[in-house]
């Protein structure tokens, strides 16, 4: 498939205020922030401190972006970040972080000051999206002077603790949508040839190729190959077009590339990448899955703390 298969633009040519303004004409509203999130962010009141670090105004629709944060933070505890929803089409980003702090935070009270951002993208969240509503990926766009409002409020809830965090881990998904949608929306809007990649079955980590951690990563994907199964290499010994360093890991350069899993100098950072459309794993599966990559990650970190 090629960029003039999509059915917005013009082959070779990007895309201006014209074209933007019809794929945004398109987008329906599909599921409700206030019923999936933000009804089970209320609850947690009792237990946590709840606060908004900003709110999408996006055309008279209003979503106030909403932190969970460990009650009386200490200064001698490490901080984690636990975020979901960057991306916000991928579900069990959400939902994972999500179950994580009904199900499972209370076990790191008194050990960790834990901040968590269920769901960075909510706009996107309820059009079932990749980008926000100006055609921007916000997970490209954790960069100074960010001009996706979701990346800049979030970096904005991570400045007082960006230098001294433990860990931050980032819930993804990569969904089959990502070749019959997104990726050649992608190429359409950027005036390029759109070319095919290879969707991984199963669950993998995208490690930062400046600080990869591999003893991180890989006690991470032993904890969740309980749960679900972690993706093989395709033919060429890759995940997604990146060489495996090890089962079920690849590397980016996180910062370079403006990723939310970049925005602190965390000793030890990932993103998980979970594959909810396989005939062998249930959505439940894959919540659980995030939530044992959260736990893992922790508990290594604690472990192991510099």
């Amino acid at each position: 498939m090629n960029a003039h298969t999509y059915p917005i633009g013009t082959p070779g040519q990007p895309w201006g205020e014209a074209e933007k303004a019809d794929w945004l004409a398109r987008q329906r509203r599909r599921r409700s922030y206030v019923d999936d999130v933000l009804s089970r962010i209320g609850p947690l009141r009792e237990a946590f401190d709840i606060s908004q670090y900003g709110e999408l105004d996006y055309v008279g629709e209003r979503f106030p972006l909403l932190a969970v944060k460990s009650r009386d933070g200490r200064d001698d505890l490490p901080t984690v970040l636990v975020t979901g929803g960057v991306h916000g089409y991928e579900t069990s980003g959400v939902h994972g972080a999500l179950q994580f702090l009904e199900q499972r935070a209370a076990d790191y009270a008194g050990r960790i000051n834990l901040v968590v951002a269920p769901c960075v993208s909510p706009w996107a969240y309820e059009r079932i999206h990749r980008w926000n509503m100006f055609a921007l990926d916000p997970n490209r766009s954790f960069v100074a002077d960010s001009p996706a409002p979701e990346s800049a409020a979030l970096m904005g809830l991570v400045a007082p603790f960006r230098e001294h965090a433990l860990l931050h881990i980032d819930l993804h998904e990569t969904t089959d949508s990502d070749e019959s949608e997104f990726r050649p929306a992608l190429a359409a809007r950027d005036g390029v040839d759109y070319e095919p990649g290879e969707i991984p079955d199963g669950f993998y980590l995208v490690g930062d190729s400046d600080n990869p951690q591999p003893a991180f990563q890989q006690a991470i994907i032993e904890a969740v190959a309980k749960v679900t199964h972690i993706a093989p290499d395709d033919a060429k010994g890759e995940i997604i077009g990146s060489p495996s360093v090890a089962p079920g890991v690849i590397n980016y350069p996180l910062k370079k590339l403006g990723l939310c899993a970049g925005i602190t100098n965390a000793s030890y950072t990932t993103t998980t990448e979970v594959y909810p459309d396989s005939p062998k794993a249930t959505p439940q599966q894959c919540n659980d899955a995030q939530v044992a990559a959260v736990c893992a990650a922790i508990d290594f970190a604690l472990a192991h703390a510099p």
